[in-house]
């Protein structure tokens, strides 16, 4: 066995050990506003990808509970709850965080998707850790949590053009030339999303991570 050859089977020992029982439950988070007004926004990339996971997984938005939106379903021997805070997104924490511990979800099962201004539009960037990166609804649920530890999915929006406040350039809808893209990079993330309950962050880190085509 080569160098290479040792290396993968410790990468593939890695994934195995990572990868999630069957029967086990995970919560999948995606951050945005509620209201008609902001369904389309930059901002609500989170809630974007979501849709794109319950028409996956034919399943509804039909259940309020503890502050949010939620569907479930099943998928791979998986349980999942794909969760939409209603609490506007400064407060996505006041949701997230009473679903996960209701529901008696490790914590190492919450996926949270969001956007990010300092990846270009088409990035996707997994991460099991780190700060909030300046992103309200991370901030708030990295608060009520008391605790960074915990998987995300950032979807790059970009920084905004010129003069242009960042308010502004959240709350408005992509341009023209990112909505063809928009299609592929709501389908992967999705992608990204069940895999990382199946497969593990590990394995979604090395084939999800960089720019999506076309």
């Amino acid at each position: 066995m080569d160098m290479d050859q040792f290396f993968a089977a410790i990468r593939a020992q890695r994934q195995q050990k990572e990868a999630p029982a069957d029967g086990e439950m995970f919560l999948i988070a995606g951050l945005g506003n509620p209201g008609r007004e902001y369904r389309e926004s930059r901002h609500n990339f989170g809630f974007m990808v979501l849709d794109r996971l319950a028409e996956r997984l034919d399943v509804q938005f039909n259940k309020e509970q503890l502050k949010a939106l939620t569907a479930s379903a099943p998928y791979e021997g998986r349980r999942l709850m794909l969760v939409k805070p209603q609490t506007y997104m400064n407060e996505s924490g006041r949701a997230v965080v009473p679903l996960l511990r209701y529901y008696k979800i490790p914590q190492d099962h919450l996926l949270v998707i969001h956007d990010d201004m300092d990846l270009p539009f088409g990035t996707l960037r997994v991460r099991p850790n780190g700060s909030d990166g300046g992103q309200k609804g991370m901030g708030s649920i990295i608060a009520q949590l008391g605790s960074r530890d915990f998987t995300r999915l950032r979807c790059g929006i970009g920084h905004p053009p010129g003069q242009m406040e960042v308010s502004d350039y959240v709350l408005n809808k992509f341009g023209k030339e990112d909505e063809e893209l928009l299609p592929s990079v709501l389908d992967k993330a999705a992608s990204c999303a069940l895999d990382f309950t199946v497969r593990g962050f590990t394995y979604c880190m090395n084939n999800y991570n960089g720019r999506v085509e076309g």
